[in-house]
């Protein structure tokens, strides 16, 4: 029987490795390709990085749609069936509540609308870059990747909608989930009154840091005190319990649906403190893990005869023409997401009729049929209703009975600045461009070759007749109705401030006398905070040192919590062993967040307690099934980026208000905490083998090799332990993390550096599948060859695509 089992292993290895190594790419070479009209030069780096030169605009776009799809043609292929909720035809039921999900949202049908409004010249590159995509499908249908002989099925041509749909999801992955918060909100205040629930959504803090105010008008303010401080009451985020087990194929099916992501960082030091006398710019964005990783390398340029000036080198999004992130040969620049309140849930009266209720009296909503193909099973009719905010939602909402619309940003419609990004030469060209951005809303940085460094928030805000999106409102009149957007002169921006740093991680951005609501939701500041105090240390940073900050695993809040819980069991009445022995294992502990340790185990899961004790005696115990969960009012339910700021505010103030009736003090409250962390079901034997690398593990699996016996042990790295957190400058969980790093050198542009987390290559056994994954991994990074030379002295493959006769 074992031989039998052998040998079948081997026999499964063997086969992936045959339909593995036939699609593989050709690196080198002279391929004549349908649609070109001049021949294309492609030239790839030592790993797998194309740079892609082109006579003319349309055949650059054409073969950039080509190479993306030699690498990673079954991810955008199920990039866009994810997107467009187009699984079920291809997955079967176990997709289909994420298929259901995105008809209702109708993200296809807004990529569709998003095409037919597109400028004629954004249209043809649109359908240029399909083109491209479609030459590789047609050429390539006797080879294409493993996955889609797996599964059974073959790659429609590519539309120039399915681009847009892409995009779309990345619009929602960043700014829509926060209306789930509002219902929750809306509950919550219900149940507790306004006093407890402003403590609760607190939107501001103390440690903020906007980017246009200067440190010394921010120390005024601070002084100042802050709205969510509990001066006048002193009286004396939550981690997921994670195990080495993998995650569930739906599970990993449906992370990237169910799980908002955020922590990104940017930041831009000018010349004054950098050993080159020239800016320094350095980006990660923190997203969901996936398998081929998010972003795709590529070096763009147009010949010179041309009178566009495009030479762009960075990070673009598979599926979709252009560059997102990098540089040109004059100009920087970086993301990280603003988190605009730009999705707000309107509840509807509907009659007995279907109708529903407006300030001109009853109305008939829109309808819109969507078909939902299953794999072997019968096919679904989705009736979508639309009123004037947007579709019924309310099938999305566990627990929800009201007819609930959702108004979102990305229904009036999406445009596609990137190439006048990707061209621009300056910083008024710069913002011109991204004056263009209508979703999603982002904090960009900027720096050039001249020295000047900048900031821009982008996206479109909208102004509201009264309130700030945070709770939900009646859709039957216009009390709480979109009146326009905030102009884009008027939103936040600095050019050249004196202090020479800037920097960005996703939390509040407008100082307080900013007279519009961008966001009701901000994240928490301890990763600006963090990048703040280390940019201004008075150092001369290089290159280097920007690497090593995007790695620094050091977490102020989770110290400060710690040194909380120490205190508090120091001075209980009757602390057990365990609970002293936990104190004394964070008491002298440095707050990093390092994997070999056990004391930020300890502090987070203490800190996870504390919020249980603290909400649970006024929002009630959560059941342990999670959909009961959702539908039901309970701790769980408070969700809320800055959390944190709340626990932080308790710990520091000790309100009465907050302690629950059952404790004498805020010291036997937090020395509960401790002996509920050290005594729970996750907690071992051991206590200080507790180490928080495999407690904070990350999981990256491909969704279909990873199932393959032997096989998913070379097509993902797996479950691995790691330093940082969800508050560190290093912001990781078990899904999620920097998505690339980067780090671009306005002196020397060729000593750029950029690397994503596993690689170039979609293409299980292309050597370049995962050979960035180690330097993702040890947080290390490549320089990014950018003009001729550069690349001449990488040892380069050079491909040549021919049209075709």
């Amino acid at each position: 029987m074992l031989l039998i089992v052998v040998v079948f292993m081997v026999g499964v290895v063997a086969f992936a490795y045959f339909v593995a190594r036939s699609a593989l790419p050709q690196l080198d070479g002279r391929l004549q390709v349908k649609g070109l009209s001049a021949a294309v030069r492609v030239t790839r780096d030592s790993h797998g990085v194309p740079a892609i030169e082109a006579a003319n605009l349309e055949d650059l776009f054409l073969a950039q749609g080509y190479v993306t799809a030699q690498d990673r043609l079954w991810q955008m292929d199920i990039m866009r069936r994810f997107a467009a909720g187009e699984l079920s035809e291809i997955l079967g039921e176990d997709t289909l509540k994420i298929d259901r999900e995105q008809r209702i949202l109708g993200l296809r049908a807004a990529a569709r609308k998003g095409l037919q409004t597109a400028s004629p010249r954004d249209r043809a590159y649109f359908e240029a870059y399909a083109r491209g995509v479609n030459a590789f499908i047609e050429s390539h249908g006797s080879s294409f990747p493993i996955e889609f002989r797996i599964l059974g099925y073959r790659p429609k041509p590519w539309q120039p909608e399915d681009s847009i749909v892409i995009a779309n999801q990345m619009v929602k992955d960043l700014n829509y989930y926060t209306f789930r918060d509002t219902l929750a909100h809306e509950k919550i205040l219900a149940k507790l009154g306004p006093e407890l629930t402003a403590d609760l959504y607190v939107n501001r803090s103390w440690h903020d840091r906007p980017p246009t105010v200067m440190r010394e008008d921010l120390n005024d303010q601070e002084h100042q005190g802050d709205s969510d401080d509990d001066d006048d009451e002193d009286d004396s985020g939550p981690d997921t319990s994670v195990t080495q087990q993998r995650s569930t194929a739906s599970e990993i099916w449906a992370q990237h649906a169910l799980e908002a992501v955020n922590g990104s960082n940017d930041w831009v030091v000018s010349g004054a403190h950098t050993i080159t006398g020239k800016p320094l710019l350095s980006n990660d964005m923190h997203l969901g893990h996936q398998m081929p990783n998010l972003w795709y390398e590529a070096h763009l340029k147009l010949d010179e005869a041309e009178s566009v000036n495009l030479d762009v080198a960075g990070v673009t999004l598979p599926g979709m023409p252009y560059v997102i992130v990098g540089h040109n040969q004059r100009i920087a620049w970086g993301f990280t997401n603003v988190g605009p309140t730009v999705a707000d849930a309107f509840v509807e009266n509907f009659d007995g009729q279907g109708d529903y209720q407006t300030p001109k009296g009853w109305e008939q909503p829109e309808h819109r049929s969507e078909v939902i193909h299953i794999n072997g099973k019968p096919d679904i009719t989705v009736d979508v209703r639309i009123t004037r905010h947007g579709p019924i939602i309310t099938d999305l909402l566990p627990g929800e009975i009201r007819q609930v619309a959702l108004r979102w940003t990305l229904y009036d419609g999406l445009r596609m600045p990137f190439l006048d990004v990707d061209t621009a030469q300056n910083w008024e060209e710069f913002r011109k461009a991204f004056s263009q951005l209508d979703a999603p809303g982002q904090n960009v940085v900027y720096a050039d070759v001249d020295g000047n460094i900048g900031y821009q928030t982008t996206g479109r805000v909208p102004i509201r007749a009264a309130g700030d999106g945070s709770l939900p409102a009646s859709g039957a009149n216009d009390a709480h109705e979109w009146t326009g957007y905030i102009p884009f002169d008027k939103l936040p921006s600095i050019y050249n401030p004196p202090s020479g740093v800037i920097a960005t991680a996703n939390g509040r951005i407008t100082p307080d006398s900013y007279r519009n609501s961008i966001s009701a939701e901000w994240e928490a500041p301890w990763r600006t905070e963090r990048i703040y105090h280390v940019l201004e240390s008075g150092r001369k940073f290089a290159s280097t040192d920007m690497l090593a900050l995007q790695d620094d695993i050091h977490s102020e809040n989770d110290l400060f919590a710690a040194e909380r819980f120490v205190y508090a069991v120091d001075h209980a009445s009757k602390p057990s062993a365990r609970a002293k022995q936990a104190a004394d294992l964070m008491r002298n502990w440095d707050g990093r967040m390092l994997g070999s340790l056990t004391a930020p185990t300890i502090a987070v899961r203490s800190a996870r307690e504390l919020t249980r004790l603290l909400l649970e005696a006024r929002l009630g115990s959560a059941p342990e099934d999670p959909k009961a969960q959702e539908a039901t009012l309970n701790w769980k339910t408070y969700h809320w980026e800055m959390q944190t700021v709340w626990l932080q505010n308790v710990l520091l103030h000790q309100p009465k208000r907050w302690l629950p009736e059952k404790y004498p003090n805020y010291d036997e409250l937090l020395t509960a905490a401790v002996e509920a962390a050290v005594n729970g079901p996750a907690a071992p034997k051991d206590l200080a083998s507790w180490h928080w690398g495999s407690v904070n593990a990350v999981e990256i699996d491909h969704p279909v090799l990873g199932k393959i016996p032997l096989v998913r042990h070379w097509a993902a790295p797996g479950v691995r332990e790691q330093s940082g957190s969800g508050y560190t400058v290093k912001a990781v969980t078990r899904h999620h993390g920097p998505s690339e790093r980067f780090t671009a050198n306005l002196a020397d542009l060729d000593q750029s550096t950029l690397n994503t987390v596993t690689g170039q290559g979609g293409n299980f056994l292309s050597p370049y599948y995962m050979d960035q994954w180690k330097a993702w991994y040890e947080g290390s990074t490549f320089t990014l060859p950018f003009t001729s030379q550069a690349m001449e002295a990488t040892g380069a493959h050079r491909l040549v695509l021919e049209p075709a006769r």
